[in-house]
């Protein structure tokens, strides 16, 4: 409580909280004695990006779900409450945008002569339709030839042809049952930057990288229980034989030990029909 003086009365003001995502969490680290490098040896979490988070710069993250991510996986190491943390975080990030819309770049508020006079808007606005015409043509031209990459239905690309890129929409023929349960499983990563590791049963390393946005990895099908390590089992598209198969989440957590072989794959989407069918 801080006490202000006005009128030589004095006047009771609530303190809010002003500790910021990024302060509780340094401060849970020092307080345990941990370094940055200790957390990302346990979270994976590249370094440089918890110096983010703990800086609370978080535009500086590859995207908004990073930042309540990483935070959240951070706050569960820290034994935080990671709902409460995500929630700042996006509170944090809102506040942050709310701001950079206030005023555009370069102009200020009220500031006639630097708006653009009604002449130079309209050939700006003309300008504008010939170049979205002009893109229209040539995505129609593009992909209609098959010569460009996939449309996107959701976050996952979907081939008219059926192929390994196939979106979660694709139906029929292109089904998650028409898949083999001895087929060939391939991940795509949704996303840019993304850290995973595969591994056998025998915990031989079968890759361990960030991978880049549309980047495929194709499980080997000599592997003994493959099996994957991340902390964004959602951002991973995945196939079998070219079928599309439900993600291993939703959501980001950190997922160990989860095995992905295509018969595991295969049960895993037959038991999430179960439980999203009502009983009768």
């Amino acid at each position: 409580m801080v006490r202000v003086m006005d009128n030589e009365q004095e006047t009771a003001v609530e303190e809010l909280p002003l500790e910021s995502v990024g302060a509780q969490l340094r401060r849970a680290r020092k307080e345990r004695g941990l370094s940055l490098e200790q957390v990302t040896a346990e979270t994976r979490i590249p370094e440089r990006h918890l110096e983010v988070i703990e800086s609370g710069d978080f535009s500086a993250l590859p995207a908004r779900t990073y930042a309540i991510g990483f935070s959240r996986t951070y706050a569960r190491m820290m034994g935080l409450d990671e709902a409460e943390i995500a929630d700042q975080v996006r509170a944090e990030l809102s506040t942050a945008e709310a701001g950079r819309e206030m005023v555009p770049l370069g102009m200020e508020p009220g500031d006639a002569a630097k708006l653009p006079s009604s002449g130079l808007a309209w050939a700006g606005a003309f300008a504008a339709v010939l170049l979205i015409a002009g893109m229209a043509t040539f995505y129609s031209s593009y992909y209609g030839s098959g010569a460009g990459p996939a449309p996107l239905v959701g976050d996952e690309p979907v081939l008219a042809d059926g192929g390994e890129n196939a979106g979660a929409g694709a139906t029929g023929a292109n089904a998650p049952g028409a898949a083999s349960s001895d087929g060939q499983v391939v991940f795509t990563a949704l996303e840019e930057g993304v850290w995973v590791k595969f591994y056998d049963a025998n915990d031989n390393q079968l890759l361990q990288k960030q991978m880049a946005s549309g980047e495929r990895f194709e499980i080997p099908s000599d592997a003994q229980g493959p099996q994957i390590w991340t902390g964004r089992p959602d951002a991973f598209a995945i196939t079998i034989d070219g079928k599309p198969v439900p993600k291993l989440a939703e959501d980001d957590f950190i997922m160990r030990d989860v095995a992905i072989s295509a018969d595991a794959l295969l049960a895993r989407a037959q038991q999430a029909d179960q439980d999203a069918t009502p009983d009768t």
